[in-house]
């Protein structure tokens, strides 16, 4: 496989200057970053393509014999690379006009929490202790068995006086005067699915 060094080069360089740029704090250059990665992707699946040849799709017996195909996995991979950096380049797109919007600048600050904890020694996070270990021996359990515990608590028309359940129920034809004269001894004044047909 003959691999031009000239676009080895120029993709660790893309590489290089991509990933500097997203390490920046301004949002601006984190996205140049990303467009920078996103086509030293693309000469990466160039370059792994190797030499070029005939299409995947065109017959060789036509031709001569000793013609080669394009290996077709690269170009699917490189279409779907600019695919993706297009979706992630419109959505940092928006971030920095709405982080414009907000603060007139398109920088991450640090927040109290972040300096907080850039400001701790090594002997204060031995003091605090391993978050895993204070909850190992609890017996908790992801069920919840009792009603009071549950989440989601379903009413019923008879649960609660302004639930009005009168939403129309298909039945089958022959339960259908059976419910009528059911609803009818109840007192229930509102119409059935079929009294509405």
């Amino acid at each position: 496989m003959d691999v031009s060094l000239t676009l080895i080069v120029i993709m660790a360089v893309l590489f290089a200057c991509g990933v500097y740029a997203m390490l920046e704090r301004s949002l601006t250059r984190v996205l140049i970053g990303f467009l920078l990665l996103g086509n030293a992707t693309n000469l990466l699946l160039l370059i792994v393509m190797g030499v070029p040849g005939s299409a995947p799709f065109f017959d060789s017996s036509e031709g001569s014999g000793d013609q080669q195909l394009s290996d077709p996995l690269p170009q699917a991979l490189t279409l779907t690379a600019i695919v993706i950096t297009f979706a992630v380049s419109a959505f940092l797109l928006a971030l920095i006009y709405r982080s414009w919007q907000l603060g007139q600048a398109d920088t991450v600050e640090d927040d109290e929490d972040d300096i907080a904890i850039r400001g701790r020694t090594d002997a204060e996070e031995d003091l605090m202790g391993d978050d895993e270990g204070e909850y190992a021996d609890d017996d908790a359990t992801t069920d919840f068995v009792g009603l009071a515990t549950a989440p989601i608590t379903v009413l019923h028309m008879r649960d609660h006086p302004a639930i009005d359940d009168a939403a129309p129920v298909d039945r089958p034809v022959g339960q259908a005067s059976a419910s009528r004269s059911a609803t009818a001894e109840s007192g229930d004044t509102h119409p059935s699915s079929e009294d509405e047909r």
